[in-house]
């Protein structure tokens, strides 16, 4: 790949747009970005682009909703024979369990019946765990210059071991002092975003996902906090990832009222003013100079995502009518 001109940090949201389409494309995977990545300090860690590896029971998931279904419905002890009261099902504040309840009755999840004035829930069908098999997560550093936080992000990857790999992707040419610098597991891409050009510098090592990890919380003179975090709750943090990543994927921006707004054919925001990929979050609206007043667009993400990916926009749904539903007022 010939060494190009680097982008600036105002187009890394182009880089980041233009390898999630590559991956989807090329790859089997279910692919989301932006997703949380942390066990013990949550919110600390967000990876950029993750990978989900469809596992054998993939098509099962794929019926219950194109949604994200709660973390606590999935963990709660509402079970699919026998209707559970909604505050017992959960171990959390009531206020939370309602929204969890409501929720995952709204997605076909739950359902839910009276007896003598109290709700009770269960499941619509047995949630399959084995429906995602291999998670990668990826770095975006289009621009090895300006490092920032790399190195200590990857060697947290590395040591928690959340993902089976974990990979840096860059639009840089890659030295042997870049690869020196980060962890001897992380896999390396040289992506070329124009292109779609991406070539695999280095290979990604497998990590142990099974075992405990080591989160890294801080860094200071001398002291360094870390946190062990043990195989089971790596392994909810795992499904977590994988149930966000499928509600979510990677178009997960709101197409601005501009005139000039249109889409690449893999759905991502195109600026006919700019003459580039843009993002809408903070590139759009009516201080733009290009800005151009239109009613909201009605281009539909969701139908592309499901046309070019593993993703079921209108599954087939799982809902049972049991006895006694009929009462519920």
């Amino acid at each position: 790949m010939p060494a190009r001109r680097l982008r600036s940090p105002v187009q890394e949201f182009g880089f980041e747009l233009a390898l999630c389409a590559h991956l989807e494309e090329t790859t089997d995977s279910l692919v989301a970005r932006q997703l949380g990545a942390a066990v013990a300090s949550p919110g600390s860690r967000i990876v950029d682009t993750v990978l989900v590896e469809p596992g054998p029971e993939f098509d099962a998931r794929t019926r219950i909703t194109p949604s994200t279904i709660p973390a606590l419905a999935v963990e709660s002890a509402a079970g699919v024979g026998r209707a559970t009261y909604w505050k017992d099902a959960f171990d959390c504040h009531p206020d939370v369990a309602r929204r969890v309840a409501d929720r995952a009755v709204e997605l076909g999840f739950f359902e839910r019946e009276r007896r003598g004035g109290r709700e009770y829930v269960r499941r619509t069908t047995r949630y399959p765990d084995d429906w995602f098999s291999r998670l990668v997560g990826i770095e975006n550093k289009p621009d090895l210059g300006r490092p920032g936080d790399l190195e200590r992000q990857l060697r947290t990857d590395v040591s928690l071991a959340l993902f089976d790999e974990v990979v840096l992707a860059t639009e840089s040419y890659v030295t042997r002092a870049h690869l020196n610098r980060i962890p001897e597991e992380v896999g390396v891409w040289r992506f070329d975003p124009d292109s779609g050009e991406r070539e695999v510098v280095r290979e990604a090592a497998t990590l142990s996902v099974a075992d405990p990890g080591v989160e890294l919380l801080d860094e200071r003179p001398l002291r360094t906090d870390v946190a062990v975090v043990g195989a089971g709750e790596k392994a909810r943090k795992r499904r977590r990832i994988a149930e966000r990543a499928y509600g979510k994927g990677w178009r997960s921006y709101d197409l601005p009222a501009c005139a000039r707004m249109s889409l690449t054919d893999d759905g991502r925001p195109y600026c006919e003013h700019f003459g580039r990929v843009v993002d809408p979050g903070s590139d759009c609206g009516e201080s733009c100079p290009g800005f151009e007043a239109s009613d909201p667009s009605e281009l539909g993400l969701d139908a592309i995502r499901a046309e070019r990916s593993p993703w079921v926009r209108e599954p087939s749904g799982v809902a049972r009518r049991q006895s006694g539903l009929d009462q519920f007022g």
